[in-house]
């Protein structure tokens, strides 16, 4: 009988551990979530990769392992920022223990309570892109309206159903109001953060909710 033994541990090889394939999505997000903050306070042009990978505690000339290029990250900053939004929209306007015309205003002062708690610093990604879309790479233009044209889906059909409750005028035009709602939100947005005072976003909210038919005061604090 040949005797037999066992193989020798192999030594570790030196240097920093791979990473698995849920460190680097962990990383990119960090990544992804620091070019938020950035896009909303600052904008596209004036965010650099260094200072991104600073915030997100990320060692500097890594950044090329997550994306191939700046466009490659400011399309995942988009993605990332709209499925953010689209979640503090849904809940808003999917909360059925309300009525679906104080779900839009319960909607409007919770963004006017968060510009508020970050001294107006903060406004919208998708505004602040859009505003600049003239300097950015052509393909964020679809990118834009597509978020765009979610975030109206859900209005219209929180009016639709508003509409069907008897909470608004039957001939209210629901997609053409909500295309009105992110028309005017996103320039009440701006203004409250170039004026740093929230009352730019209640006087669009008092507008809005007169132009459905309803007078501010039935829906507000």
């Amino acid at each position: 009988m040949t005797e037999t033994t066992s193989a020798s541990p192999q030594p570790r090889k030196r240097g920093r551990p791979r990473k698995t394939d849920a460190s680097r999505q962990d990383t990119r997000e960090l990544l992804c979530r620091a070019g938020v903050v950035a896009l909303t306070e600052k904008g596209y042009g004036a965010t650099g990769i260094d200072e991104i990978l600073t915030t997100a505690g990320v060692p500097k000339g890594s950044f090329y392992n997550y994306f191939g290029s700046k466009e490659a990250f400011g399309a995942a900053v988009i993605t990332e920022y709209d499925q953010y939004f689209t979640r503090k929209i849904d809940r808003h306007l999917g909360d059925e223990t309300m009525p679906a015309i104080e779900r839009i205003t319960a909607f409007c002062m919770d963004a006017e309570d968060g510009m508020q708690r970050h001294a107006y610093r903060r406004g919208c990604v998708i505004g602040n892109l859009g505003q600049e879309m003239n300097a950015l790479p052509e393909a964020y233009r679809a990118q834009i309206i597509d978020v765009l044209a979610g975030w109206q889906e859900r209005v219209a059909a929180c009016l639709t159903t508003a509409k069907d409750n008897g909470e608004i005028p039957a001939w209210i035009d629901c997609r053409q109001s909500a295309e009105a709602f992110w028309i005017g939100w996103e320039g009440a947005v701006l203004h409250a953060k170039l004026h740093r005072r929230v009352e730019p976003l209640r006087t669009f909210r008092g507008f809005y909710l007169t132009g459905l038919g309803i007078a501010p005061e039935e829906s507000s604090r």
